[in-house]
């Protein structure tokens, strides 16, 4: 089975651990002995964790080896990775990790293979069933190494003290819950243009206008046909009579005023909306057998 360092598998991984990053941890022994770093994690096809890739440069300089998960403890609390039973010996003993190198059956066999010499089940306390005893002293067989699978592989069901999560006495167990987080996204949904234009139209107007003009008429004087006395000038006198004439003519002109007035501004308009969500809570589930004292205490301030 291809193993995969965990960004490769999953890029936001941390995201399952609130954000805490298992890289980076300390690896201590049982006694609290640092004696290196998590500098990656590599998981199988299926995401499952199988080893903690740990720099030993506190014990071994410029070393990198593989911790199988089951040889291992995580204390979220103090963001620590505890070995069972690791000595420098040990370490030493194990293979070098190169990640430029291609992590096949063979190099896992001689990893696995350090994890189940006599010497290692001895310390961390793991003894074959098919031990034989020698005049009271118990000897300690060396677990023989499982059977590839069909497909040629190897199934790491086959060994859960390598691969399976060490369940402890003290195991803390963290129980996630959603809550509904309310913000508010600020989007455009559209835009206003404001401005002016000319528009043109014919308009007419009545200017009532004077025009003088000269009327002559023709009229019959009272004493018409009785003789008058003429001066030795009057016939052949020049009368002539200068009359002006006026007359109105429109003048017409064009004046700008103001006719209106706009102000532009905005507004806002404040209204609540509901929404409505899923939300997933977990709960711890415990499985009795028999009649065990269990006690169950809160010690927590968050509701």
């Amino acid at each position: 089975m291809t193993l995969l360092k965990i960004k490769e598998f999953d890029p936001n991984y941390q995201d399952s651990f609130e954000g805490q990053d298992i890289k980076g941890m300390g690896v201590y022994t049982s006694a609290d002995e640092k004696i290196g770093t998590v500098s990656d994690i590599l998981v199988d096809e299926k995401g499952h964790f199988r080893y903690f890739v740990v720099d030993l440069g506190l014990w071994i300089f410029g070393k990198r080896v593989l911790l199988p998960v089951g040889r291992s403890r995580i204390d979220h609390s103090s963001e620590r990775i505890y070995t069972v039973a690791m000595t420098k010996q040990q370490a030493e003993n194990l293979p070098e990790f190169n990640e430029h190198k291609e992590i096949d059956y063979n190099y896992e066999e001689q990893v696995r293979g350090v994890y189940r010499s006599e010497a290692f089940l001895e310390s961390s306390g793991f003894v074959n069933t098919a031990c034989s005893t020698t005049a009271g002293a118990t000897m300690v067989e060396p677990i023989a190494p499982p059977q590839k699978s069909d497909n040629g592989g190897y199934d790491y069901q086959q060994e859960p003290a390598l691969y399976a999560f060490n369940e402890q006495d003290h195991q803390t167990f963290k129980l996630y819950q959603e809550r509904l987080i309310a913000n508010k996204i600020r989007t455009k949904t559209g835009e206003v243009i404001v401005g002016k234009h000319t528009e043109t139209e014919k308009a007419r107007v009545s200017v009532p206008i004077d025009k003088e003009r000269v009327v002559i008429e023709k009229i019959t004087p009272t004493n018409a046909g009785e003789a008058v006395i003429l001066g030795a000038d009057s016939f052949g006198t020049t009368e002539v009579t200068h009359i002006n004439l006026y007359e109105e003519t429109a003048d017409i002109h064009k004046e700008a005023f103001l006719r209106e007035e706009f102000r532009v501004d905005k507004v806002v308009d404040h209204e609540t909306i509901e929404v409505e969500e899923t939300l997933r809570r977990e709960e711890l589930d415990i499985n009795t057998q028999e009649h065990p004292n269990i006690e169950r205490r809160e010690n927590s301030d968050f509701t």
